[in-house]
């Protein structure tokens, strides 16, 4: 079993910034993706973002461009969401989780929580008005 280790979740003031990490430990399974996901409470499961290991390849919802970044450390086996201009909606309990390509392919399938296979415990994430 795959243990994604997340950190850096809290509480912040509308208009601040933090910044998530996920670490996948040794790498023991080979996935092409990684991605973010977020739910927030009584809602569904929300793609955020994700990366490829291989080239670094982004892809974002429309929600989060251009104030969110995935970016990722190859030697580290970790992956990053740097978080800015926080809003009160951006307030949920986010998830990363990993996936193959082939399943996901790139594009509107990065974006389905089913097509992926490894999921983290979750970072709540508090934005407050």
């Amino acid at each position: 079993q795959v243990q994604l280790v997340e950190s850096g979740g809290g509480v912040v003031q509308a208009g601040g910034s933090l910044r998530l990490s996920c670490a996948v430990p040794g790498r023991t399974v080979i996935r092409d993706v990684m991605g973010w996901f977020r739910q927030a409470p009584g809602k569904e499961r929300e793609f955020v973002a994700a990366i490829r290991w291989s080239g670094g390849s982004t892809y974002y919802t429309d929600s989060v461009k251009g104030r969110f970044t995935i970016s990722r450390d190859n030697a580290k086996s970790t992956v990053y969401l740097q978080m800015n201009s926080l809003k009160p909606e951006d307030t949920a309990v986010y998830y990363c989780a990993t996936a193959r390509l082939g399943s996901t392919g790139w594009g509107i399938g990065l974006a389905v929580a089913n097509n992926y296979d490894y999921w983290g415990q979750g970072t709540q994430v508090t934005v407050s008005s």
